[in-house]
């Protein structure tokens, strides 16, 4: 992983010493178990316990030697435990020892996830409240519709990133399951109950059918999890860059003292933040695919995703983990500017509120189709004046509409509140 977009807690989980370290437990516990079902002497478990160590140099050493890592770390293992170390690994494959460590480092790595939604969710609860009634212009196609608040484009994201949670929430479910069960997943020379102790002491469920390898439809529904997350963080930086563009200006993130925007261009003040999110959710996206391929594995197990997953299992967690920290940290200090926000809302001469006329004339008697017109033909108008002209002035000249609207009435229909009446329900529905 690029150490640039890496967290330490995170990384800490893929290094080889934490990685061997689980190895270690699970073929220990899994000897404690052998242990109390009589298979292996006592004496034996208590070994491996006390005198059990080893060394990344010397376990990479003897793979070279050797070609298989499992192989290599019970070398090496033994070497310091000594007779007793024939006892370990009774009737366990190598998929028992590395599934099972994947599933407990992905469900690690779910922990230090599940935090950082947590504290991204709460910073957007935060800006969406301050902001809860700061008219802005909402926009389809890029074009200026009808009003919105600020507060409410956050409340969307609060519940996108929410139902991101819940989902991470069944995907570390799903993929922290443990599997000791022997070539292809018999358990022809290991009793179950060595799985469900293994299981327990590493907080894990049991896989139900591991046929020597842990299914891996698992695997591809979490990493397919990870892709969807950075999906909502790209939507919320590009909503972001949008809205700091020069002509926009309605927000940006936070320019430190000290901070340069451009080698060339001291005036600069770039959305280089968002548009880094950007790019890294990009990256957590591309490994969902490979995951998905993993699932088709030859008959009881191959070792075809082996390799996908020592890329794809520390570069997505540790990139997400990267990406969501960063996230909060813009929301956080996002820059807001409701008074530009107000300039822009009145910059079309108030074509935004052309709906409630069409509706009015529709409801005042005149067909969809001609109110249509009537509204259209005057805010091509001031469409086309660049905002120079006021729709209200036009329709208020308009016979056609003056002889069913009153002027009262029409100037109703240009006023901002109506349009956020429901937004404390909106709000209600999405923090509770």
């Amino acid at each position: 992983m690029v150490p640039r977009y890496a967290h330490p807690d995170m990384t800490a989980i893929w290094e080889p010493e934490a990685k061997f370290r689980i190895w270690f437990e699970i073929e220990a516990h899994a000897t404690d178990a052998l242990a109390e079902l009589g298979v292996v002497p006592k004496e034996a478990a208590k070994a491996i316990w006390e005198r059990g160590a080893f060394d990344v140099a010397r376990i990479d050493a003897i793979e070279a030697e050797v070609k298989h890592d499992v192989i290599a770390f019970l070398t090496n293992v033994a070497e310091n435990v000594g007779d007793e170390a024939r006892f370990m690994h009774q009737g366990m494959t190598s998929s028992d020892v590395l599934d099972t460590c994947l599933s407990v480092q992905l469900a690690r790595a779910s922990d230090i996830l599940l935090a950082d939604m947590d504290a991204l969710l709460a910073a957007l609860k935060r800006r969406a409240e301050e902001h809860r009634y700061t008219a802005t212009i909402g926009r389809s196609h890029g074009i200026h519709a009808e009003p919105t608040t600020f507060g409410l484009k956050l409340a969307q994201a609060y519940a996108e990133f929410d139902r991101g949670r819940e989902r991470l929430v069944a995907a570390r479910k799903e993929i922290a399951t443990c599997a000791i069960s022997g070539a292809v997943g018999t358990f022809a020379n290991i009793d179950p109950k060595v799985e469900a102790h293994v299981a327990e002491k590493m907080g894990l469920e049991l896989e139900p059918v591991s046929t020597q390898v842990i299914p891996r439809d698992r695997h591809a529904q979490y990493f397919a999890t990870l892709a969807v997350i950075a999906s909502s963080i790209e939507r919320l930086a590009t909503e972001i860059r949008h809205l700091q563009r020069t002509e926009v200006l309605e927000a940006e993130e936070y320019f430190s003292p000290g901070q340069k925007g451009s080698s060339a261009m001291p005036h600069k003040r770039n959305p280089v933040l968002t548009e880094n999110l950007t790019g890294l959710a990009r990256m957590v996206r591309s490994h969902a695919l490979p995951a998905m391929e993993n699932v088709a594995l030859w008959h009881e197990r191959d070792i075809s995703h082996s390799s996908v997953e020592r890329f794809i299992g520390p570069d997505a967690t540790i990139t997400l983990d990267f990406a969501l920290r960063r996230l909060t940290g813009v929301v956080d200090k996002l820059l807001i500017y409701p008074e530009r926000m107000q300039k822009n809302l009145d910059r079309m001469g108030g074509l935004v509120h052309s709906q409630r006329v069409l509706l009015a004339l529709t409801q005042a008697g005149i067909s969809r189709e001609d109110a249509y017109r009537i509204v259209q033909r005057n805010a091509m108008q001031v469409w086309e004046s660049d905002g120079q002209l006021s729709l209200l002035d036009l329709l208020l000249g308009d016979e056609d509409v003056t002889a069913k609207i009153s002027e009262d009435d029409l100037r109703e229909k240009f006023t901002l509140e109506y349009h956020f009446k429901y937004v404390d329900t909106i709000f209600a529905r999405v923090f509770g």
